[in-house]
């Protein structure tokens, strides 16, 4: 297949790099665009050269399947010093996007055109790399030093209109992209190399600014510190040695543990996003219901409005339904001041939310999303009574976290046409979304949550009809040990550190606050009946709850809020003490290797237990959903392939101290299968 092809628009050479579906910078990529510019040199009556891609995209990207092994000649500095090398000048015409190894292509240019609606950036350090063909070296000379730390670093991607204001690229194209480059094209007077451009001249102070916020967003990982080093770099070295450095630091942080580690996670979500039959194509849906106004309900109109639906937000009486739209108001006004969103934007939003306290206005919808109250009481009738109202085509879908959705759907009619969509709190700022299979879901239905999912900028995770689905039931493990080890003698801040310094998001115990401790404890009450007598049972957490103190919402649970901030309360020890006694254990000092081992092998033995089960469908749906859900640190590929990068030994050694803190009843999940599985 060729990829590169050229052809004279009067004594223009445009270049077209054809590479579908997103143009990824692939050998056959480079190779073809060194050929193409070895030729156009040979014909003096060609002046200027325009590389475009074709479809929708520029070049998306380098091909990331290729960074784990040996890179083919000619890479990509090859080819951006070929474009250098060349006596005319060479512009960028930018659609879609360019990306990584696309924008150091770009940034190689002498010019840079972007269609308005084009996006540029150099994401690298989200995959735990550095960029490695010039963009520490080339990006500083065009924004800045401190502008291009926080580019990088932050590794976001800019629009077309902010980058040409950041000097990232130099016309905005409105209307024809290619007539566009070739006339500004013309109006360039020559070569204009960036590699010979100075640096901007910079305050050092604004620079260790950006620097120090930069590292502490990136949570301090090695490609975030080498990266803003390499930049730091273009003002203190001459351009080809700092280049040359660059370049070593990329071939060696590249086939780093992390950068694995990343790159599994970026096919993971790919996947994970896929559908496994190619059967069924999903449903247009345009107009959507949510039942339940309160805070998740809200959260989920307001996702669903911020992605271009009409949404139709409906309570059970006025009172409740004014204090909804209130909810949803207020998230609009903060995305607003935040400039996340337009004064249109704003007003388009409002127009597109109909709010009523009726349940027949569900009728008119394409999808219908309940959130009220989890109770499988509540949902059950209510999904009966949506049975006689809405149409045969409309999709229904509950918001439970742990119900049964089958035993659920009893009463509703249409059950291919039902299923989960578990959204996480807050559910317009959560990215993880699970998809939850109930036993009839028909393959178009499941096919339709998918593309609702990509629209909302979500990241879904397919998930088999069980208590908790896979992120509420691993973490439920996760806790359960985590309350073992203060029952043993850790304490909740210790814990909390441990994980933290194991690069979770927050600790278990900083988590069970936040979401209120009374939850898990309805749960367990209604569940003591079925409870087994010789399961190892830790009653802090009702203790805690039965004393009133249950999270933030109270001002207090495992830990005090009464100064705003959390801090350690000698009360809880005092829970904690009572619990040890009442169970007979004799505290003893837990370590931080301990604890990390102990929490992180419950989690990974509930997911092997859940695989086996059939709950998620491939191992690395599990990782992508711990990590987007539950922050499990993304450096590490999330638990599974954690697991299965730790030495045999290791491993045995942490399952082993999981099954003996929980003891008899310990049930051991198959983590060899799990592990074979993900190598697969």
């Amino acid at each position: 297949m060729i990829v590169i092809g050229w052809a004279r628009h009067a004594d223009i050479a445009v270049v077209t790099i054809d590479n579908p579906p997103v143009n990824a910078g692939s050998h056959a990529v480079r190779s073809g665009l060194v050929a193409a510019l070895a030729e156009i040199a040979t014909q003096p009556e060609i002046k200027g050269v325009i590389l475009i891609g074709a479809g929708k995209t520029f070049i998306g990207g380098s091909d990331i399947r290729e960074f784990g092994q040996p890179l083919a000649d000619p890479q990509l500095p090859a080819v951006i010093d070929a474009i250098e090398a060349l006596p005319i000048p060479v512009a960028a015409a930018i659609r879609g996007a360019a990306l990584g190894g696309g924008y150091e292509l770009a940034l190689g240019c002498d010019l840079r055109v972007a269609d308005e609606k084009a996006v540029v950036g150099l994401p690298e350090v989200s995959l735990g790399l550095v960029p490695g063909a010039g963009g520490t070296q080339r990006l500083p000379r065009l924004t800045g030093v401190p502008v291009a730390i926080d580019l990088i670093l932050s590794a976001r991607r800019i629009s077309a209109p902010e980058a040409q204001s950041l000097s990232m690229i130099d016309v905005v194209s409105t209307d024809d992209l290619l007539e566009d480059t070739i006339s500004a094209l013309r109006r360039l007077a020559g070569k204009r190399r960036i590699a010979d451009m100075p640096v901007p001249a910079f305050d050092p102070a604004e620079a260790k600014a950006a620097y120090d916020k930069a590292i502490a967003r990136a949570k301090g990982r090695p490609a975030a510190q080498q990266a803003a080093q390499l930049i730091l770099s273009a003002s203190e070295k001459p351009f080809r040695e700092a280049l040359a450095e660059e370049r070593a630091v990329f071939q060696a942080i590249r086939i780093s543990p992390e950068a694995f580690a990343y790159r599994h996670l970026f096919f993971a979500e790919r996947d994970a996003a896929r559908l496994d039959t190619a059967a069924a194509s999903g449903s247009k849906i345009s107009r959507i219901a949510v039942i339940g106004a309160g805070t998740m309900g809200a959260g989920i109109a307001h996702a669903f409005l911020s992605s271009g639906y009409h949404v139709i937000l409906i309570e059970r009486d006025e009172p409740s339904l004014t204090a909804g739209e209130a909810r949803i108001a207020g998230l609009r006004e903060q995305d607003f001041k935040r400039g996340r969103i337009s004064e249109a934007a704003r007003q388009a939003q409002a127009h597109a939310l109909t709010a009523i306290a009726a349940l027949d206005a569900a009728k008119d919808a394409d999808l219908v999303i309940e959130a009220v109250f989890e109770d499988m009481a509540v949902k059950r009738d209510l999904l009966a009574r949506l049975g006689s109202i809405v149409s045969r085509e409309t999709i229904v879908a509950t918001n439970t976290s742990y119900l049964d959705i089958d035993a659920m759907a009893e009463g509703f009619p249409q059950l291919k046409r039902l299923l989960g969509l578990h959204f996480f709190s807050p559910a317009h700022v959560m990215k993880l979304l699970e998809i939850v299979r109930a036993s009839a879901t028909s393959d178009e239905t499941l096919a339709t949550a998918l593309s609702v999912a990509k629209r909302l900028g979500k990241q879904p995770v397919v998930a088999k009809n069980a208590y908790g689905f896979i992120g509420n039931r691993i973490y439920a493990a996760y806790r359960r040990h985590a309350e073992f080890l203060i029952q043993d003698g850790a304490t909740p801040e210790a814990v909390d550190r441990a994980m933290t310094g194991f690069g979770m998001a927050m600790g278990p115990f900083a988590v069970a606050d936040l979401s209120a401790l009374d939850i898990a404890w309805r749960m367990r009450k209604a569940q003591a009946a079925t409870r087994d007598p010789s399961a190892r049972y830790v009653d802090i957490p009702d203790r805690l709850c039965e004393a009133g103190r249950l999270g933030r919402k109270t001002g207090a649970g495992y830990y005090d809020y009464s100064s705003g901030k959390a801090q350690a309360d000698p009360a809880v020890g005092a829970f904690i003490a009572a619990s040890r006694q009442a169970a007979g254990i004799t505290p003893r000092t837990i370590g931080d290797e301990e604890i990390c081992a102990r929490c992180l092998g419950a989690m990974v033995n509930e997911v092997a237990l859940l695989f086996a089960e059939g709950v998620a469908r491939k191992p690395s749906d599990i990782d992508v959903a711990m990590v987007h859900g539950y922050g499990f640190p993304r450096w590490t590929g999330g638990p599974v392939w954690w697991s299965a990068n730790l030495p045999d030994d290791d491993l045995k050694s942490v399952l082993a101290q999981v099954a003996a803190a929980e003891g008899p009843l310990f049930r051991a999940g198959d983590v060899d299968a799990l592990i074979s599985a993900l190598k697969q």
